[in-house]
């Protein structure tokens, strides 16, 4: 039988502690932010931050993915350098930059949250998104799963705020919705629950931010050519 690679062999210059789970304790309520961060930047601080406050968390943890089945992986940066950046960016000291998926091999979203759940039992954990990735939510594997495991907190993003009222999250799970000035107590209710949640928004985006390096790249080689 052939085993795989540890993931320090597997993700080779990166620090192992970040291909750990971050130490926490019980009764502690716990934000979980997953993504690419491709690259990381200030919008993602500020939902971070916003979660922070609106759900008094004790630590936020700040999940760099390998990588996402529904995106191309083809621009996608190191994973060393994804968490570097995610550092820079994430200056509040509850925040806690992780990549341990990748030592745990895991994909989907609705796997690492079984395998949080059952690591840290009495552990309160909510499950962060920008309110841009809600109109899509159905389309990841085992939606619904991800959805009966933790509370979910839908924070705004710009051109998204109206998402909710259409989305399939907020159709299939209307009975569980939380009121926004419950945000706080969120973390304690159990599954299914989620809220949506306004505040300061950036425009900035992952997606802008690659095009116009892209197309700065471009603009340079143009200009060698000519």
């Amino acid at each position: 039988m052939i085993r795989p690679l540890p993931a320090h062999q597997r993700y080779p210059g990166i620090d192992p502690a970040y291909l750990r789970m971050p130490h926490v304790e019980k009764g502690m309520a716990v934000g979980l932010f997953g993504g690419s961060f491709n690259p990381p930047h200030a919008g993602h601080a500020l939902v971070a931050e916003i979660s922070l406050r609106q759900l008094h968390l004790d630590q936020l943890w700040w999940m760099v993915t390998p990588g996402n089945p529904l995106k191309d992986a083809s621009e996608l940066a190191p994973l060393a350098e994804r968490l570097a950046q995610s550092e820079r960016i994430a200056k509040d000291p509850r925040i806690k930059v992780t990549a341990f998926e990748a030592a745990y091999n895991v994909r989907y979203t609705a796997d690492t949250l079984k395998l949080i759940k059952a690591r840290n039992p009495g552990v309160r954990f909510v499950w962060i998104m920008g309110a841009d990735s809600l109109a899509g939510f159905h389309r990841w594997q085992r939606w619904q799963q991800i959805a009966m495991t933790f509370p979910i907190a839908v924070v705004d993003r710009p051109g998204s705020t109206l998402a909710y009222l259409s989305s399939r999250l907020a159709k299939t799970f209307a009975h569980a919705r939380v009121d926004e000035a419950d945000a706080p107590l969120l973390s304690r209710f159990r599954a299914p629950a989620w809220t949506f949640i306004h505040g300061p928004r950036s425009s900035l985006s992952s997606t802008a931010i690659r095009n116009g390096r892209r197309r700065s790249s471009e603009s340079k080689v143009d200009r060698g050519r000519s």
